[in-house]
């Protein structure tokens, strides 16, 4: 009956215990972004979408992309050490939600001692034996001002900041795979326009060099026309670099090398699907983006250390204990009338720390509010992302009709201006002209296909597509981990 009364302050410390959080309540800021996405001239043509993202698989059409993407995925290097990051901040999450709890441990030990005989009180040398079985609790923190558990609350929102950050790199990862596939693609349309110009110039070289000896053509057009075969050399040079350059990018972001027929052969029209805004207020868009999602568990990380500050000015309550048995010989160790027990409360107070807990205090208030700024600017800078996705989507369409009409109006101005030149109509200097025109037109047409191939991929991301979990583990752990924080909190 007394060993019952005697553990009751224990029991009543342990009920008490996490009464009180004194961390502000976390309210999310006002997102500081207009309420609708811009209408203007450059937007008007951008169609909103009314079913959400798209998972990458279903986003992406070509069966060639899909595959590197999937490979990318359990290949590259830079998600792999991602993917461990939120391994290790999952387990320290839990290494800090121990903490939350007592630590019971069991231990058995022998002390054994001899008395010689000029110190024994028979005359006559003798050792002895103590048999010790203990189950005791380690000193252990009464939560009594939520500092453990904001402490616990900051190891859970780095988690959740790690788990954020392997996000963003997934979408990296899958966007830029096939943005630079598709360069890819663009470099090999550049790369045989630039050929094809070449083989041209240099029939039109050994054209004017006969033309030359039989009189018909001056010296200044032999070298107009060579200045036009350089040109074209120096472009099929830095076409066959860039095309070189990709597929090298390629082969790291899929973190192996690339069979030559997964790569496409030209630019590929149609390799995703389309994809703009989804008809919802903006601020309900960019929370799904993972960098916001970042920036928000850091904020409320600061939130709970200014509660981890406050509960330093409070007194502190750890309680250590054990109950066990204890006997000089071992077969007598569970024996009637061997038990033991204790119970150590112990408590501190603080009472002067030179301003430390002040100075604490007021660090932890201004990381907060420093926090709070960068949560609102990742989500300015996150609209502005989408809004120039957005612009661009909505003029690309325009560039490229009109750049098709400049370069099929060139590619006629250069067909009339050589026939001109055959019927001396025109001298070689309109033809070169003309030449020069018409492949920086066909050149810039190729980029503009480009932009308009890639614009798709540039949104996709900007509203965070390809940063959604779709392994089911993935999505198992992190909700076992969020499950695991709410019921802390509460």
């Amino acid at each position: 009956m007394r060993k019952s009364f005697c553990l009751l302050p224990l029991a009543a410390a342990l009920l008490l215990s996490g009464c009180v959080n004194l961390a502000p309540d976390y309210e999310r800021p006002t997102a500081p972004v207009p309420a609708a996405w811009p209408q203007d001239e450059a937007t008007q043509s951008a169609q909103l979408l009314t079913d959400g993202l798209a998972l990458w698989g279903d986003f992406f059409t070509d069966a060639r992309l899909r595959e590197l993407i999937r490979l990318g995925l359990i290949n590259n290097r830079d998600l792999r050490s991602a993917v461990y990051a939120v391994e290790q901040a999952r387990a320290q999450y839990r290494v800090s939600r121990a903490d939350l709890f007592p630590t019971i441990a069991a231990s058995a030990d022998e002390t054994a001692s001899r008395t010689p005989a000029s110190m024994s009180a028979t005359g006559q040398e003798s050792t002895s034996h103590v048999y010790t079985a203990s189950l005791g609790m380690t000193t252990y923190e009464l939560d009594l001002f939520g500092r453990v558990r904001n402490m616990n609350e900051q190891a859970l929102q780095a988690y959740m900041q790690t788990e954020a950050a392997q996000r963003t790199t997934q979408m990296t990862v899958i966007t830029e795979i096939a943005q630079t596939w598709l360069s890819l693609g663009a470099s090999k349309d550049l790369l045989k326009l630039a050929e094809q110009t070449y083989q041209s110039q240099l029939k039109s070289l050994e054209l004017i060099e006969k033309s030359y000896e039989l009189g018909a053509s001056s010296q200044l057009e032999v070298q107009q026309a060579m200045t036009t075969v350089a040109s074209a050399m120096a472009a099929q040079a830095q076409a066959q670099r860039a095309v070189s350059q990709y597929r090298n990018a390629l082969n790291v972001l899929v973190g192996s090398p690339v069979d030559e027929s997964m790569e496409p052969d030209g630019l590929v029209d149609g390799a995703t699907k389309a994809v703009s805004a989804i008809s919802n207020v903006p601020s309900e868009v960019l929370l799904q983006r993972p960098d916001i999602a970042a920036a928000e568990a850091a904020l409320i990380s600061a939130n709970a250390n200014i509660g981890v500050a406050r509960a330093a000015f409070f007194p502190s309550i750890s309680l250590t204990g054990a109950f066990g048995t204890t006997s000089g010989e071992l077969d007598d160790l569970f024996s009637n009338g061997t038990g033991f027990w204790n119970f150590v409360p112990q408590i501190s107070l603080p009472i002067f720390a030179g301003g430390r807990n002040i100075a604490n205090l007021e660090a932890a208030q201004a990381a907060q509010k420093a926090a709070v700024a960068d949560y609102e600017l990742a989500i300015q800078k996150a609209f502005q992302e989408v809004a120039d996705a957005l612009a661009m989507e909505g003029t690309v369409g325009k560039e490229l009709q009109a750049q098709q009409k400049l370069a099929d109006a060139t590619a006629e101005s250069l067909r009339l201006s050589e026939e001109r030149y055959k019927n001396g109509a025109d001298s070689y200097l309109t033809v070169l002209d003309s030449q020069r025109a018409n492949f920086t037109a066909q050149q810039t047409l190729i980029s503009t296909k480009l932009s308009r191939a890639t614009s798709y991929v540039t949104l996709y991301k900007a509203l965070g597509g390809g940063s959604q979990l779709e392994n089911q583990q993935e999505q198992q752990q992190a909700s076992e981990v969020a499950s695991e924080g709410a019921n802390d909190r509460s």
